[in-house]
């Protein structure tokens, strides 16, 4: 079967998405939409972000929807899944209708965050997103609407990187930065890897972050090295914003062999808290955590084996693309 993966960037998650699909046996392509080919580009995407009601964003968004057009066209696809797709116009959907093309929506974020019309998602669906809440929402509306968690990419390779004490992958937020803090003053070792964080000076400038957060830090990590970072710390914190969806991490860190401590206890509806991985509420227990996967390898070795079996089992992008194969059945 053809299918077309018409993606963000999404940090390599869209080829991600393709190797999988190309595994069950598809001839999978993959066409990322909001690629930025040099400075106009860079610019062009950065009005849509920035200033969605400006003439260069307008443009910028157009140009996007013309080249899935075009891909569409020249793969000619027995099937397209498109991920996110609020940058797309009404043009993009129309053309899927007339080629009465099979396809499924997937959102790896909330509606709030996304800048789709009220009305197209009514003529879009079916809709799989992480989002258990607007999933819910949808379905009350009377759409074709499913949840769908996002999942661990089984088949990146993981470049092995040993890493002292206990870490942090992802963007710097507040609430992030005050945790991590806490921790090193009450004596944690902790370190924290991304552009938001690192004090290179590349980095600084591109991010705009002058102060120092306060632990160690490191540059972003391609997601070969994230993932063996994960599996090489004593333990790896899985911080949440204002979502109500699970992250990557939550399936990447327990795929990989981590040990993973995160911050929501709903995950239960994942994994079982305190064999697969672990959770906390307040900071006294998060620094207890910490401290013991350092000083009890036996038990967080149990941890990192359970949190693996239990994700290559139920929680991979396979299983979650297997289940979007079925909504467009």
């Amino acid at each position: 079967m053809r299918i077309l993966v018409v993606s963000p960037g999404f940090h390599g998650y869209a080829s991600a998405i393709g190797r999988t699909l190309a595994s069950f046996g598809h001839d999978a392509r993959v066409h990322v939409y909001d690629r930025a080919a040099g400075p106009v580009g860079r610019a062009g995407m950065r009005a849509v972000l920035n200033h969605p009601r400006s003439a260069l964003a307008i443009r910028t968004r157009r140009a996007l929807t013309a080249r899935a057009i075009a891909a569409v066209r020249e793969s000619r696809p027995d099937a397209v899944i498109v991920i996110r797709g609020d940058l797309l116009g009404g043009e993009w959907w129309e053309q899927l209708d007339h080629l009465s093309m099979p396809r499924v929506t997937w959102f790896y974020d909330e509606l709030r965050r996304m800048r789709y019309d009220e009305g197209l998602l009514d003529e879009i669906g079916p809709l799989a997103t992480y989002s258990p809440i607007d999933a819910k929402d949808l379905a009350e509306r009377g759409l074709d609407s499913h949840h769908v968690p996002l999942g661990f990419d089984a088949l990146q390779p993981i470049s092995a990187r040993d890493v002292r004490g206990v870490s942090f992958i992802g963007a710097r937020y507040p609430g992030r930065e005050h945790v991590l803090r806490s921790l090193a003053a009450h004596g944690v070792d902790v370190v924290a890897f991304g552009r938001d964080w690192s004090r290179h000076p590349v980095d600084v400038l591109r991010s705009g972050q002058f102060t120092h957060p306060g632990v160690r830090a490191e540059r972003e990590l391609p997601r070969s090295l994230a993932y063996g970072a994960m599996q090489g710390s004593a333990a790896t914190m899985n911080l949440h914003g204002d979502q109500d969806g699970f992250t990557m991490r939550t399936f990447e860190a327990a795929g990989v062999g981590g040990v993973q401590i995160c911050d929501r206890s709903d995950v239960s509806e994942h994994y079982d808290v305190g064999t697969e991985l672990l959770t906390f509420a307040h900071l006294d227990e998060l620094v207890e955590l910490c401290r013991r996967t350092t000083r009890d390898v036996g038990w967080a070795d149990g941890l990192r084996v359970q949190g693996q079996r239990r994700t290559l089992a139920e929680h991979t992008l396979a299983h979650r693309l297997r289940r979007l194969e079925g909504l467009w059945a």
